[in-house]
């Protein structure tokens, strides 16, 4: 009988664990908000380029519409929400013709329609190749998912089409090792990535297999011709840096490649050492236009089996920006992997910052408000501070450590603190 009311008892925990437990909360809904703090919709911004989103099914039952933050809170609350965590290049649709008679408090001038956002299963509720909600009510526990930067969709581990969940990119203790992850059927539209070199690949993890369509685009992956001599593809490259005033001549110097330059595989140092021109700069008015795998991309088209990818930190910096790679990328659409703000990683970073900001800007109004008070109402928070500083150390002095601090013993002290207040007055 001793256990019987076990589960009756109140848990406990420290006063340090549960203000790192809030600040954990609050560190994680600004991640995911992307620092939005919920108070006006987001449709006047257009397509944001990524942004938190969230279905309503008492709305849209059939998952076609998806809305803003502010949104959320103001319009749909006490619905039927779907949290999408977040969507690129989407504009809330709240209150549009998707709704019916329903109309958004917030924007309610909105178009019938946005015609550029896009729709998947995640709206009705549903994720991975199974089409199963998550969470699963029939699952006994909850598998990880893992979501493709391209479709947006989430997968479980075991729906990869891997041989093995090992064969995952992963730390010993199991955090992950890749930045990016593409599943098997986004995996076919980029398939040139397969064509880069070994280092835009997560450690563990080998590229996806590709066959060239001929024995020419074969001897591509092994030897590609560069701007800064023959030899195989290496992470160093030349970099183009012409200058607006003469158009001439070029400076490119050999360098990791940088988001926004156009660039050339180049040779390592290391692998040239007798050649007094492996480290020299290359000087070519068109250097802009030559790819970083020094083949046309639009004649070689390697064919993927169609398997998942795990990408490094950084891998979008590698890919090329030539002229001949920017209408691939475009006609794919998928230019998105060229902009540094599409990824999680920025989209957090940012949402960071905004919370450092909104932080200083709470301790500012803090202490400008103290700056405004008279002399007679400072002593009287400060006196207010001391009370109360006083009557827990009586409190802590007199419990006895062996037992638990409740709810009841906290409401305690403020009913001694009002009591001791009304004495004074």
């Amino acid at each position: 009988m001793d256990g019987a009311f076990d589960d009756e008892v109140e848990q406990t925990v420290t006063i340090d664990e549960y203000l790192n437990n809030i600040e954990a909360e609050e560190l994680n809904a600004d991640l995911v908000l992307g620092g939005d703090e919920g108070k006006e919709c987001t449709y006047n911004m257009g397509y944001m380029k990524r942004q938190a989103i969230f279905s309503c099914l008492t709305c849209t039952p059939d998952g076609n519409a998806g809305v803003c933050t502010a949104c959320s809170l103001s319009c749909h609350d006490g619905h039927e929400i779907v949290e999408l965590w977040t969507k690129r290049n989407f504009r809330c649709d709240c209150g549009n013709s998707k709704f019916g008679e329903f109309f958004c408090k917030l924007f309610p001038k909105k178009d019938v329609e946005n015609a550029e956002n896009s729709y998947n299963h995640n709206f009705k509720g549903l994720y991975c190749s199974c089409g199963q909600p998550y969470p699963d009510p029939d699952a006994e526990a909850q598998e990880e998912m893992i979501q493709c930067i391209m479709c947006e969709d989430w997968f479980h581990e075991e729906h990869l089409c891997l041989e093995s969940s090992n064969e995952i990119p992963r730390d010993e203790e199991g955090e992950p090792l890749y930045e990016d992850f593409i599943c098997k059927t986004c995996s076919t539209v980029c398939s040139f990535l397969t064509l880069y070199p070994q280092t835009i690949w997560a450690a563990g993890r080998q590229k996806g297999d590709a066959t060239a369509s001929n024995a020419k685009d074969k001897d591509v992956l092994e030897d590609v011709p560069s701007a800064c001599g023959s030899g195989k593809l290496e992470n160093d490259i030349c970099a183009d840096h012409s200058s607006e005033k003469d158009n001439t001549t070029a400076n490119a110097n050999c360098q990791s490649v940088a988001a926004g330059n156009a660039s050339v595989v180049g040779e390592s140092s290391g692998k040239n050492s007798g050649s007094n021109e492996s480290n020299q700069c290359i000087k070519d008015t068109h250097l802009h236009n030559m790819c970083v795998l020094g083949i046309d991309v639009e004649v070689t088209s390697p064919v993927s089996e169609g398997k998942p990818l795990f990408l490094s930190k950084n891998w979008r910096d590698i890919l090329c920006r030539c002229e001949k790679c920017l209408d691939m990328y475009n006609q794919k659409q998928i230019s998105y992997l060229l902009d540094r703000e599409d990824t999680i990683a920025e989209y957090e970073k940012m949402a960071k910052q905004k919370r450092e900001e909104k932080l200083q800007q709470q301790e500012g109004a803090e202490l400008s408000f103290l700056d405004k008070l008279g002399h007679v109402e400072k002593v009287e928070i400060l006196n207010g501070i001391a009370d109360f500083k006083d009557e827990f150390r009586s409190f802590l002095e007199s419990f006895d450590t062996s037992k638990t601090i409740t709810s009841s013993d906290v409401h305690q002290i403020f009913e001694n603190l009002a009591k001791k207040r009304r004495r004074m007055q």
